[in-house]
């Protein structure tokens, strides 16, 4: 296995991984929030709300540009999941096969 392939697979795949889980801990958050279930006015919760809010803002924001808001209902997350889920899946493992011998 080549460098880049471990590269990929060590590195790469965890860290998209990671920030599957963030969009998702981030959606539950806001649920959450909009069902006075937690209370922002919580630092703990405070805290956490805005770091995923600032970690997915990259990748949400665009998505948001194209793709209004239908009746309320906010589908980036879903665009975000499905996309970071291909790239995880099958972008990655092509990669890995271009670059091993």
């Amino acid at each position: 296995m080549s460098l880049l392939a471990s590269l990929l697979i060590y590195f790469v795949k965890p860290i998209i991984t990671l920030f599957i889980m963030t969009v998702l801990i981030s959606v539950i958050m806001s649920w959450l929030v909009a069902f006075n279930v937690i209370n922002l006015r919580n630092p703990v919760a405070r805290q956490i709300y805005e770091m995923c809010e600032v970690l997915t803002r990259p990748i949400l924001n665009p998505i948001r540009r194209f793709l209004p808001g239908i009746g309320g209902l906010d589908l980036s997350p879903v665009i975000a999941l499905l996309f970071l889920s291909w790239v995880n899946n099958f972008l990655i493992a092509e990669l890995v096969d271009a670059v091993s011998p």
